[in-house]
């Protein structure tokens, strides 16, 4: 009889290994993988703030301007859209499709300080840019910490 050297770590990579494999199963498409998988998809954002505006940039390459809508409604914003598969090669010809093709939604709710009547959007090289300017009013401002001494200095003389 062979002394197997324990390891307790060997059945945890191997559990780990197996529950990686169950994971791409269900992600991947049963039968062949050429198969493109309608609405399966919605693009990456990145929503930042500056002074004076909220900035949504959403990616939808392959994505014309007239296949998306972009609606402002009950203090949401929702960017619906379709990215087409291009049927000018054979899908035979293909070896794989990785990019997903189909229909997308999303859906953000504003902050109450967006100027919802000046909201603006660009697409460039594949990338949506939504503009959304904070009101004038509500926009955050210095306040100036003043010494005794200008306290003195802006109090009214009698």
């Amino acid at each position: 009889m062979a002394i197997i050297r324990w390891d307790p770590y060997r059945d945890m990579i191997t559990l780990r290994d197996r529950m990686n494999r169950l994971f791409e199963d269900m992600s991947s498409p049963k039968g062949e993988e050429k198969d493109v998988i309608p609405g399966a998809w919605a693009p990456s954002v990145d929503i930042y703030e500056t002074e004076n505006e909220v900035v949504l940039a959403a990616e939808i390459p392959g994505v014309e301007e007239k296949d998306v809508e972009i609606k402002v409604e009950d203090n949401n914003l929702t960017i619906r859209g379709e990215r087409k598969f291009e049927k000018e090669t054979k899908e035979e010809n293909y070896h794989r499709i990785e990019r997903s093709y189909g229909s997308f939604f999303r859906s953000f709710a504003l902050p109450s300080y967006i100027d919802q009547d000046r909201i603006e959007a660009e697409h460039e090289n594949g990338v949506l840019k939504i503009k959304m300017p904070k009101r004038a009013e509500l926009r955050p401002r210095k306040v100036k910490i003043l010494t005794p001494v200008q306290v003195q200095a802006e109090k009214p003389k009698k």
